[in-house]
């Protein structure tokens, strides 16, 4: 028998935390443990305990540290939590800086060879023999390496009480029904069950026990969440250049559109292209939605910036497109699978010159699969790029979600004029003619038969019937017909979400995946703290009327945001002018991401000594900073 680290725990099954636990799985790149790791957490939301897996990798070479952590939560809060309850420890060169960093009373299940036991004497350690255990199991060195994964997800479920059927059904999944993938998993499983029951010393402190508040839900990333919405709502070409977090979306799509949009000839009903960089990907999408297409890419900010020039054509020239960026940590290269909110004024003012395009934020899942739909109709009732700000958060990791409802609303393909429009109007009609008042032009479409239909689409200066000009008149014409395009847009974003509090008078504006850990941390200050806040969240931009009035009703305002200037809260300055004052700052930027308590903590000291911006570190190295009144 083995020797452990401590003996029997003494407490009691009627002290055990049930359903709330963070398991946190310290290993190596290229292991293989992302499947097993996905197994564990798939197990857990089987029985129906809400449930969120992060994913936190290196971003150059295989054999570098890699972190996996599982939250489980009876009450649905899924957002990242800091401390670590239980903590599986396979990697040699991080065990020490894992191990210190658990909080008192964590357990700590660890590889022999480690040595872990004797660096903490507040945390309870179990050690297990992985390599001999593998070795009962193949004589294929690679096999026995995967196999070792599986064995520490046996050796989990049997601590915390997560039943075996569920395991083996979540394998099926993972493995999609290969039976010669299966066997071996499942054998190393068991294996891990068994030694965890005949080896180990009971553990009673954390229990995972069946419930029923995942029934009829989903667990999906958001990537392909999005590729899923954007088949639904229409999408026909697709350009991209492969980069870090966004790749996955493209590719899910690429599945996807191959699965459900062959037509009956047996050919592709759709285009997708991987262009020579992000550039083309961009110039592609913007030429498609010329020729009527709806069409789009995704990138993360690198890309974006070389994106630039082209934005500013589509603004100007007026053509729609579809720009996912799936925000990670910068500038330059930064931490290319970190997470971040960093992309707000790039591309809200992408482009030189007086530029503003629209934004839709996502902060869920469904939202990616809803506004994936949107933004495809956007574009065209607007002829512009269309952005949507989602994040590595979001964009790779998993979240559990209700099943997306089936689109049913036709497509808006905006003012298109046709042949027999253009009869009615005798031929006469200028491009860029602002005939509604709402800064909007009408448009027609390349092959539209009549002699009336064509036009020169112009990034230069062009006049209301796009003839080229220099005329200081005509293009200040042009941009002012644009702002008060951009500030029509107002009615058609997506709205804010307000909760607002009869009683409080401090309140939130976050967006985005800050959300999940947002509402934790109002659930933590009205619960321990008596303390009541209200709450919008941000999911558009431009922001509507809502945002100043909810300003206005409020003593203090915390902006919530996961970038170190604070971009979202300078805009909001910009916005309410003279009551900017009350406006403070939360700024949580380490790449990973945010957390219920660091924003429960900020807000109260802020409130108690006065700070105007807090910017979150790792427990002591969080700094704050006071900005004077405006």
């Amino acid at each position: 028998m083995t020797a452990t680290a401590v003996l029997d725990e003494p407490v009691t099954a009627a002290a055990s935390i049930v359903n709330d636990c963070t398991i946190h799985v310290a290993t190596v790149n290229g292991s293989g443990s992302q499947s097993s790791n996905n197994v564990l957490m798939r197990s857990i939301f089987q029985m129906g305990v809400p449930v969120s897996g992060k994913n936190m990798f290196p971003s150059n070479i295989a054999g570098l540290p890699t972190w996996f952590t599982i939250r489980a939560n009876k009450d649905g809060w899924i957002a990242r939590k800091k401390e670590v309850d239980i903590m599986i420890c396979m990697n040699a060169a991080t065990a020490r800086e894992d191990v210190m960093a658990l909080q008192p009373g964590a357990v700590c299940i660890y590889d022999a060879p480690l040595k872990c036991s004797g660096m903490r004497d507040d945390v309870t350690f179990f050690e297990v023999p992985f390599a001999k255990i593998a070795g009962e199991l193949s004589q294929d060195s690679r096999l026995r390496k995967l196999l070792t994964n599986m064995i520490y997800v046996g050796i989990v479920a049997e601590r915390l009480g997560i039943e075996r059927d569920e395991i083996v059904n979540a394998i099926t999944k993972q493995f999609k029904g290969k039976q010669k993938a299966i066997d071996p998993n499942v054998n190393a499983i068991d294996k891990g069950l068994a030694y965890a029951r005949e080896n180990l010393p009971a553990q009673h402190r954390w229990r995972i026990e069946r419930m029923n508040a995942t029934s009829g839900k989903i667990i999906i990333d958001g990537n392909a969440a999005a590729a899923i919405g954007a088949m639904f709502g229409g999408v026909t070409v697709v350009t991209w250049y492969p980069i870090t977090p966004s790749s996955s979306l493209c590719e899910s799509l690429i599945d996807y559109m191959k699965e459900h949009r062959i037509g009956p000839d047996g050919k592709a009903t759709f285009a997708i292209v991987q262009a020579e960089d992000e550039l083309a990907a961009m110039g592609m999408v913007l030429g498609a939605g010329w020729a009527g297409a709806r069409s789009l890419t995704s990138t993360s900010g690198p890309g974006i910036s070389l994106m630039a020039e082209f934005a500013g054509l589509g603004y100007f020239a007026e053509l729609p497109g579809v720009i996912w960026d799936i925000q990670r940590v910068g500038p330059s290269t930064g931490l290319p699978t970190r997470t971040a909110q960093g992309d707000i004024f790039e591309v809200h003012y992408l482009s030189h010159g007086d530029t503003q395009h629209i934004a839709l934020i996502p902060a869920s899942v469904a939202e990616c699969f809803d506004f994936a739909g949107e933004a495809l109709d956007l574009a065209e009732m607007f002829q512009t790029p269309i952005f949507v700000l989602s994040d590595l958060d979001l964009g790779m990791n998993n979240h559990m979600s209700d099943p997306f409802t089936y689109p049913t609303k036709p497509y808006r393909r905006g003012k298109v004029l046709d042949a027999k429009q253009l009869d009615e109007l005798g031929g006469k009609w200028g491009r860029y003619l602002d005939v509604d008042g709402d800064g909007i032009p009408y448009r027609t479409l390349p092959g539209t038969d009549h002699l009336m239909a064509s036009y020169f689409t112009r990034g230069s200066g062009h006049d209301t019937h796009a003839r080229y000009s220099e005329k200081p008149a005509d293009y200040k014409a042009t941009v002012d017909r644009l702002a008060k395009k951009f500030q029509t847009a107002k009615q058609f974003v997506p709205q804010p979400v307000i909760d607002r509090r009869s009683n409080a008078k401090i309140g939130f504006i976050a967006y985005g995946t800050t959300d999940i850990a947002l509402e934790e941390s109002r659930y933590q200050l009205r619960n321990e703290h008596g303390v009541e806040t209200s709450y919008l969240r941000l999911r558009a931009l431009p922001f509507t009327d809502d945002v100043k009035a909810f300003v206005e009703s409020h003593d203090r305002v915390y902006v919530v945001e996961q970038n170190r200037d604070g971009q979202m809260g300078d805009l909001l300055r910009l916005e309410v002018g003279d009551i900017q004052h009350k406006l403070r700052k939360i700024l949580h930027y380490t790449g990973l991401p945010c957390d219920a308590r660091s924003i429960t903590d900020s807000l109260l000291q802020m409130e108690s000594d006065g700070t105007r911006v807090v910017k979150i570190g790792l427990g002591a190295e969080a700094v704050t900073q006071t900005i004077s009144e405006d």
